[in-house]
């Protein structure tokens, strides 16, 4: 049976009144990615108080600082070392099983740091800690290679397609379909990515939501895990429910075109179990400009 570790990158947008937001976090998901450590070196007294907040069974990843996988690269120099020591330091205060290299989309190797790579994890110190790769440019049969190698666990989009490899471990961070980060998931989504982790057989899944509704996506995903349902993500169902969404930031006047644009990406509840993109619904209305939400729900009225 596979372990699910679910949550989001990071944890500053869970905001609950009157409660740390880490601590308010752990009590509704049992894992998290560390954001911060990509783009800051914390202190260990920071990190050890961050690992006292949580519950002793809630699990970290942490994040590995720009430094090494967008500046210094993947090479066995003094500089790359001592990035990568420092993570694994963090790591271990964190009792964090999990480090995330996330290579660039420019960052793609010539031979010559193909054999740099292999001298950096040949000679790293992890100390128990497993290596993540999300490498976003295309990767070639010899950094597969490399990765099985060194047992580097093969990170993807599970929405976007499966790694080359699975092993006993499987690491998706969600991002979606839409542009960077802003998306949202609907039911189907989450079920297809819950598929290929079952079928895969992994002993362990950790799922780290990046989209603009990640603890929505992720609240969403964990519930169904317990209860095979998904709950709605607003109050209501079809017009009205597209209404609340469409309230939240839209502005007037409008083109269709825009409206699909800037709002489409956007989850609503269609029915009480069937949600859908917003796109879906706005691409069945009239082409023009639409002056006011009323205009645009009233143009949906026997879509919905």
């Amino acid at each position: 049976m596979t372990k699910y570790l679910i949550g989001t990158g990071g944890w500053a947008y869970f905001k609950v009144p009157n409660k740390p937001s880490l601590k308010a976090y752990s009590k509704v998901f049992n894992f998290v990615e560390v954001n911060h450590t990509f783009y800051d070196y914390p202190d260990l007294k920071t990190v050890e108080r961050w690992r006292r907040t949580v519950p002793k069974t809630f699990t970290f990843a942490v994040r590995c600082h720009q430094d090494l996988t967008h500046k210094i690269g993947l090479k066995p120099v003094d500089e790359a070392h001592n990035v990568l020591g420092k993570m694994v330091a963090y790591c271990r205060v964190l009792d964090a099983p999990f480090l995330v290299l996330e290579t660039p989309k420019s960052y793609v190797f010539s031979y010559e740091e193909l054999e740099e790579a292999k001298g950096f994890f040949s000679t790293v110190s992890l100390k128990g800690v497993r290596l993540v790769w999300e490498m976003r440019a295309q990767i070639t049969k010899e950094i597969r290679e490399l990765m099985l190698e060194f047992n580097i666990v093969h990170c993807v989009d599970l929405l976007r397609g499966l790694p080359s490899f699975w092993s006993d471990l499987a690491y998706t961070r969600l991002f979606g379909k839409g542009f960077h980060n802003i998306y949202q998931f609907t039911d189907e989504e989450l079920m297809e990515i819950d598929q290929k982790i079952l079928k895969s057989q992994v002993k362990t899944v950790a799922i780290s939501f990046h989209g603009l509704r990640m603890i929505k996506d992720a609240l969403r995903l964990a519930e169904y895990k317990i209860t095979g349902v998904f709950p709605q993500v607003t109050p209501h169902v079809g017009v009205e429910s597209v209404r609340h969404v469409l309230s939240e930031d839209s502005q007037f006047p409008s083109s269709r075109k825009l409206l699909i644009k800037r709002q489409g990406w956007k989850v609503v509840d269609l029915t009480a179990d069937k949600r859908v993109h917003l796109s879906d619904l706005l691409k069945k209305i009239p082409e023009k400009t639409y002056n006011n939400l009323d205009e645009v729900t009233q143009s949906l009225e026997g879509h919905c």
